[in-house]
């Protein structure tokens, strides 16, 4: 079969002026075209939608990520699909792929097989330049707060309580630490900085989250860069940065449209991480989409635990969203892995360790079903090594929950192979919805991070050091208390510790950072060892990536 990177290349686009008009009724005037197949959405036109009805929303989620893959992107792809299939009118909403692991590890993040969103290059590149947009909004306001103590300091900033970082679209260890203004006086004062990549930046989260202009604008403002010798909080709008932030992001607002192979409409804007931000696309891109079609498909990051969770409790917190339905994705190799065994020796049949790794998928299962309230369906991306002794494991395993199982084959067939898939889906958005958030606005930061921990992790308790713990009391007592709490840790584990596979219970997670998030409006709790700037692995997906007669190969 050929590669991801060739089935883009020779698929056949519509111009997307055309998607557009036939499949959501947009008509060409109210695009803002990129070339023939891409082209932003103006907001004006999105705004003057808001009294239709909603459509049903569906949110893709996945057990425990592991190196032997769950295809969650690609998913999302064909279950979009495959609802056009079934004659529903449907799009899908995702994440704008980082260049940090399209260079690093994973080379691309447009789906897969035939099951993918195109211009995938443009899309996993450059695209519309969202997030350069962002990552210069950024590191304006890094420039104005160092600009500001050169000239005077007439806020009374004390740099060594400044909380602002620069960021930059690319995983490099050697920027997470670093001293800047060296070189004299006439560079400004000399101090400790640091780099995060784009997708962990405020200013990604802010994007994402922000209902308009007007609200993009607001909550730029809300940033605090650092505080005074009297630990009185410094905020953008006192340095003045946040009208040109959000004049360096008034375009980037509008939502981008693209088309999948099946030329059907995706929304793609925004990019947050959620092992170390919130995990979803923006709430413009989401609820535009629900005034266009009847369904919409979207995705959290990483798990159920981060991504879903996240999506819950801040998206669907601050948005008023409500999904209908889940689909937690996962494979029978990756479960396999989570039971012990090698990532080598994953497509060898071992229905042992298969029961062994079921319990990270049924952990998922559980928080979905009975901490999410959610109505789910497993959907298994199916690969020819897997055995019918170990399918009907599974199968036997979800039953017991009442939860359907779908053997997918969409990376392969496209839509068809994930029509099933649908036709459940479209039932289950008809079910009762007891959906529920994990904790209460009126619950104390420490509460909210420990019924998180409880509740989704299973763990046993919630720690932290001294300073932390005074950090977290003093956020409270400025009256930030109500915001709700995005949880950086490893994606790899319900634990903080990437080694502990399965559904390990009782451990403890431990608070290492935290940082307030002000325009965002939630306040970050760093756990275990996760970096907000990864570094790239011993062997980048970059070596791999070429140009070879004017064509991109390598790009997975």
């Amino acid at each position: 079969m050929p590669s991801d990177i060739e089935i883009a290349q020779a698929a056949k686009m519509h111009r997307i002026s055309a998607v557009a008009r036939e499949k959501l009724g947009i008509p060409e005037e109210h695009l803002e075209p990129y070339g023939h197949y891409k082209a932003k959405v103006h907001l004006e036109y999105l705004d003057s939608l808001k009294a239709r009805k909603d459509a049903r929303l569906i949110l893709v989620t996945a057990m425990t990520p592991t190196p032997a893959g769950e295809g969650k992107t690609t998913t999302t792809v064909g279950l979009g699909d495959a609802l056009n299939h079934i004659g529903k009118k449907a799009m899908i909403c995702l994440r704008e792929p980082s260049l940090g692991p399209v260079f690093g590890v994973k080379g691309g993040a447009a789906g897969g097989g035939y099951a993918q969103v195109v211009p995938m290059e443009d899309i996993n590149l450059h695209f519309t330049g969202d997030f350069s947009a962002i990552a210069l909004a950024n590191n304006l306001l890094a420039a104005m707060v160092d600009n500001h103590i050169h000239h005077g300091n007439e806020l009374g900033i004390d740099p060594r309580r400044i909380q602002w970082r620069r960021v930059v679209d690319m995983n490099d260890r050697a920027l997470r630490d670093i001293v800047v203004a060296l070189g004299g006086t006439a560079n400004g004062f000399p101090r400790e900085d640091g780099f995060d990549i784009v997708v962990a930046s405020e200013v990604m989260a802010i994007f994402c989250l922000a209902t308009s202009l007007v609200d993009l604008k607001k909550r730029l403002g809300d940033i605090v860069i650092g505080y005074t010798r009297e630990q009185k909080p410094v905020t953008a709008r006192d340095l003045k940065a946040d009208g040109a932030m959000a004049v360096l992001l008034k375009d980037s607002l509008n939502p981008n449209l693209v088309q999948t192979l099946d030329n059907n409409p995706a929304f793609i804007h925004g990019g947050p991480f959620a092992n170390i931000a919130h995990g979803c696309n923006s709430v413009v891109a989401t609820r535009s989409a629900m005034k266009l079609v009847d369904y919409v498909v979207t995705e959290s990051g990483f798990g159920a635990d981060l991504g879903a969770e996240k999506f819950i409790d801040i998206k669907c917190r601050m948005s008023g969203l409500r999904p209908n339905a889940a689909v937690i994705v996962a494979t029978i190799r990756a479960l396999k892995y989570h039971g012990g065994i090698d990532v080598k020796q994953v497509n060898r049949e071992d229905v042992g360790a298969l029961e062994k790794g079921l319990v990270n998928l049924e952990r998922h299962v559980d928080n979905v079903q009975n901490v999410y309230g959610i109505p789910c369906v497993v959907s298994i991306n199916r690969f020819s090594f897997d055995t019918p002794a170990e399918i009907e494991l599974l199968q036997s395993k979800m039953k017991k929950m009442g939860v359907p199982v779908v053997l997918a084959t969409h990376w392969g067939d496209g839509a068809k192979g994930a029509a099933e898939l649908a036709k459940l889906v479209v039932a289950l958005c008809e079910k009762p919805n007891r959906f529920s958030y994990v904790y209460d606005d009126h619950d104390t930061l420490w509460d909210k991070m420990g019924k998180i921990a409880r509740k989704v992790y299973r763990a046993s308790a919630v720690t932290a050091d001294s300073k932390v713990r005074n950090q977290i009391k003093k956020l409270q007592d400025e009256g930030y208390g109500h915001y709700p709490v995005c949880v950086a840790k490893t994606q790899y584990s319900f634990s903080t510790d990437p080694q502990l596979r399965a559904a390990p219970s009782g451990h403890v997670v431990n608070i290492r950072e935290v940082r307030l998030a002000a325009g965002a409006e939630f306040v970050v709790m760093i756990c275990g060892d996760v970096m907000t700037m990864p570094g790239l692995p011993k062997v980048p997906a970059a070596s791999k990536i070429d140009l070879v007669d004017g064509k991109v190969v390598g790009l997975f």
